[in-house]
């Protein structure tokens, strides 16, 4: 308990320290704003374009791959607040050596790197897909009831930890090979498709694939499924599974990453 306390008054100094220093320029605060809403809604116009003669892609309709995209895109934002731009930048820091500086102060590394980084700037993407899972969801004539908006919070807050351990996981390959722009041009690709079309359609090795070894074609698929009825006992044990699997996985990589890491000024 005591350990948690330090942690969150960690994290509430890091958000302090990150805003203070946006607010310093003015610019840099506000700017983001503008930037990430006109990216969203571009993204919006293609996502528009390429569905507007599809009246089902597999079981689903319409008001389901509007709730799809929102998804995706909620847990895409808070990917973009929270962690992104902390996470993303472990491989420059493992090879210039600035990892030294994490590891030498009395928090953990991991933690200071989730949060110091944050991102006010794309709020609006929170915002403008909270707006599109409820254009989806009255689309699709789904009736919401509270236990079933708070499992699909619940699959969303689990989706979006996954989302996480992946891209901790990838970067701490920078540990062990002198780069790991492969592995994040193969994220950045796998994230691509999985945006576009859900999990519903994977069939064969692109199921092994987008449901096991780079999971996001579970990662929006299950919150849809469970806030449609659809989501079967099997298919939630296997969301948890992934979950806990990967946890396990990232753990380990990063603790033996760092003790393969040998400081760029040795």
């Amino acid at each position: 308990m005591g350990r948690m306390k330090r942690n969150l008054r960690v994290v509430r100094v890091l958000i302090d320290m990150r805003i203070q220093n946006l607010m310093m320029y003015r610019l840099s605060f506000f700017g983001p704003f503008f930037v990430d809403s006109c990216v969203f809604l571009v993204q919006l116009f293609v996502f528009q374009a390429v569905y507007y003669n599809v009246d089902r892609i597999g079981t689903w309709g319409k008001g389901q791959m509007i709730l799809y995209i929102g998804t995706f895109s909620m847990i895409n934002a808070i990917n973009m607040v929270i962690y992104f731009f902390g996470i993303n930048g472990i491989p420059d820091k493992i090879k210039s050596g600035d990892m030294d500086l994490y590891l030498t102060k009395p928090v953990s590394p991991l933690l200071r790197l989730t949060f110091e980084r944050i991102n006010p700037g794309a709020v609006p993407l929170l915002i403008l897909s909270g707006v599109i899972i409820a254009y989806g969801i009255r689309k699709g004539g789904i009736e919401i009831t509270p236990s079933l908006m708070l499992g699909y919070t619940f699959w969303v807050a689990v989706m979006t930890v996954l989302y996480y351990l992946v891209e901790v996981l990838i970067r701490s390959l920078s540990f062990f090979i002198l780069s790991s722009g492969s592995a994040v041009i193969l994220e950045e690709t796998g994230l691509s498709l999985c945006m576009q079309l859900p999990g519903i359609v994977f069939y064969g090795a692109y199921k092994v694939i987008f449901y096991m070894i780079l999971p996001y074609g579970i990662m929006a698929t299950i919150p849809v499924q469970f806030l449609t009825r659809e989501l079967t006992l099997g298919g939630a044990m296997w969301g948890i599974s992934v979950a806990v699997v990967f946890a396990i996985l990232t753990a380990f990589v990063w603790k033996q990453g760092i003790k393969h890491y040998n400081s760029a000024s040795s």
